[in-house]
C-alpha cells in the first residue's frame, strides 16, 4: 500500500541532485555537466554561498549554546539572592541576534535552492558527447522508406482533402499553432489513441489513470518543468496558481510524490491519454506548417516507477513497448540514443524514436523514453522501502511517449497515402474505424 507522510519544511537539499555529492563532489559535477551537457555550473556562487551557509550555522550554534549557559547562570543567580536583570538583557539580545541569524540562514537556503532547480540532472556514463541533434548515436532502424511512383503529398494537402484538416478555422478560434479535425481524420486520431491505449495495457502491462490537465507549481517542480521551462508553460490567470500539463509525464509522476511505495508494488507501470499544451517559447519559424509543432496536442504516456538497479532494463523494455505500436502501424522508424547536449533537463539517458515522414523526407521524433533516475523522485520525495534497507530510499522514475498521437496521424496520413490523394487505413486500426480506405 502507498503511505503518504509530512514534511514541515522543504529542505534546501531536497530539490536537487545528491546533496553529499554536491557538497564533496562539486568541481567533478560541474565538469562533468560541462563535458557532456554543455551546462555552466555556478559553482562560485554554490560555494560562495555554502561558506557563508557554515559560518552563520556556527554562529547559531555558538549562540545558542551560550544562551543555554546564560540562562542557567539566571536560575544559579536568583538561587543566591544577586541581581538578574543584566544576565536576563543578555539572553534577551542573544535571543534577537539568533532571530536576525535565522533570517538570513533563510535566505542564504532560498538562493541555494533557487541554484540547485536550475541544474540538470548528470548524464549517465553511457550518454554520448555532443552539441545538437546532429550529434545523437544511431541505434538501430526498423523497417524500409515506402518507394511512391506519384508525387508525395504531405499532411497538410492531404488533410485538405474535406476540409479534414482545418488550420484555418483553428486561427478564428485560437490563433496559429492550433487544428480543427473533422470527419475520417477525426476518427483517425481517435483510434490512434485508443489503439495505443488498448495495446500498452493488454500486451504490455500497464495500468490506465486519468490525471487533471491543470497542476500546481509544485508538481511541475516534481518532475522538473519548473522554474527552468516557464516561459514554455501556459498560466491561468486568477486566484489559484495553475499550469496546463505539457505532458502527461508531470500528473502521473506526480501522483506518487510524497509517498512510499512497498517493494511488491513495484515496478509501477501507469499509461495516460491527455492533451498537452506548450506555448513554444524560442521555436519560432520551425516547423510552423502543419501538425508538426502544435500549442496543443495529444500524447499517450508511459511512466514506470522502479527500483533503482532495474532502472535501464525498464529503460529498454519503454523503447520496446513504443517501437510495438510503430511496428503493428507498418511505420518504418529509428532508435536514436541522445548526446549530452540534446538530453532533456531531468533525464539521465534517453532514446528518441524518429518516424519516417515522406512528406518531408526525413526522420521525425515521435517518441522519447528517458530514464530520470532519482532526479525526480528526489524532488517529489518519491520512496520505496527496499527488503535490504532499513530507511526508505529514493525510487527511479522513466516516462515514454507511446505515442505522440498527432505526429503518428500525420506518419500514417503520409505513409499510407494512395495517388488520388485517399488513405489505406492499417490493418490493426480497421476494426476501430471499421473502414479500409479513408
Amino acid at each position: 500500500m502507498i503511505r503518504t507522510f509530512r514534511q514541515s519544511k522543504l529542505g534546501v537539499y531536497r530539490l536537487m541532485l545528491d546533496s553529499k555529492k554536491l557538497r564533496s563532489q562539486l568541481d567533478d559535477i560541474a565538469a562533468r555537466l560541462k563535458t557532456i551537457r554543455g551546462f555552466d555550473c555556478p559553482t562560485e556562487s554554490i560555494q560562495a554561498l555554502e561558506s557563508r551557509r557554515k559560518e552563520v550555522q556556527t554562529k547559531v550554534e555558538q549562540l545558542k549554546n551560550d544562551r543555554n549557559v546564560r540562562s542557567k547562570e539566571i536560575g544559579q543567580a536568583k538561587a543566591r539572592g544577586e541581581d538578574i536583570e543584566p544576565l536576563k538583557a543578555q539572553v534577551s539580545s542573544m535571543g534577537d541576534e539568533l532571530n536576525a541569524l535565522d533570517v538570513e540562514l533563510t535566505k542564504i537556503q532560498n538562493e541555494l535552492t533557487a541554484i540547485f532547480l536550475t541544474i540538470p540532472n548528470l548524464p549517465h556514463e553511457s550518454v554520448p558527447e555532443g552539441t545538437s541533434e546532429d550529434d545523437n548515436v544511431l541505434v538501430r532502424q526498423w523497417g524500409e522508406p515506402k518507394v511512391f511512383e506519384h508525387e508525395i503529398q504531405d499532411h497538410v494537402a492531404l488533410g485538405a482533402q474535406d476540409n479534414g484538416l482545418d488550420f484555418e478555422a483553428s486561427v478564428k478560434l485560437s490563433g496559429a499553432r492550433f487544428v480543427v479535425m473533422r470527419g475520417a481524420i477525426a476518427r483517425l486520431h481517435r483510434a490512434l489513441a485508443q489503439f495505443m491505449l488498448d495495446t500498452h495495457i493488454a500486451e504490455h502491462g500497464y495500468q490506465e489513470i486519468y490525471v487533471p490537465f491543470l497542476v500546481k507549481p509544485e508538481v511541475l517542480e516534481g518532475t522538473g518543468q519548473l522554474p527552468k521551462f516557464g516561459d514554455d508553460l501556459f498560466r491561468l490567470e486568477g486566484e489559484r496558481e495553475l499550469y496546463m500539463i505539457p505532458t502527461a509525464e508531470v500528473p502521473v509522476a506526480n501522483t506518487v510524490r510524497e509517498s512510499i511505495l512497498d517493494a511488491k508494488e513495484l515496478p509501477l507501470k501507469l499509461v495516460s491519454h491527455t492533451p498537452c499544451f506548450r506555448s513554444e517559447a524560442g521555436s519560432y519559424g520551425r516547423d510552423i506548417r502543419g501538425l508538426i509543432r502544435q500549442h496543443q496536442f495529444e500524447k499517450v504516456e508511459l511512466v514506470q516507477c522502479v527500483e533503482p538497479d532495474k532502472s535501464y532494463e525498464a529503460l529498454e523494455e519503454m523503447v520496446e513497448h513504443a517501437e510495438n505500436i510503430l511496428k503493428k502501424l507498418g511505420l518504418p522508424y529509428r532508435v536514436m540514443t541522445l548526446c549530452g547536449g540534446d538530453l532533456g533537463f531531468s533525464a539521465s539517458k534517453t532514446f528518441d524514436l524518429e518516424v519516417w515522414l515522406p512528406g518531408q523526407n526525413a526522420y521525425r521524433e515521435i517518441s522519447s523514453c528517458s530514464n530520470c533516475e532519482a532526479f525526480q523522485a528526489r524532488r517529489m520525495q518519491t520512496r520505496w522501502r527496499s527488503p535490504n534497507a532499513k530507511k526508505p530510499e529514493l525510487l527511479h522514475t522513466l516516462n515514454g511517449s507511446g505515442l505522440a498521437v498527432g505526429r503518428t496521424l500525420v506518419a500514417v496520413l503520409e505513409n499510407y497515402q494512395r495517388p488520388d490523394g485517399r488513405i489505406d487505413v492499417p490493418e490493426v486500426l480497421q476494426p476501430y474505424m471499421k473502414c479500409e480506405i479513408l
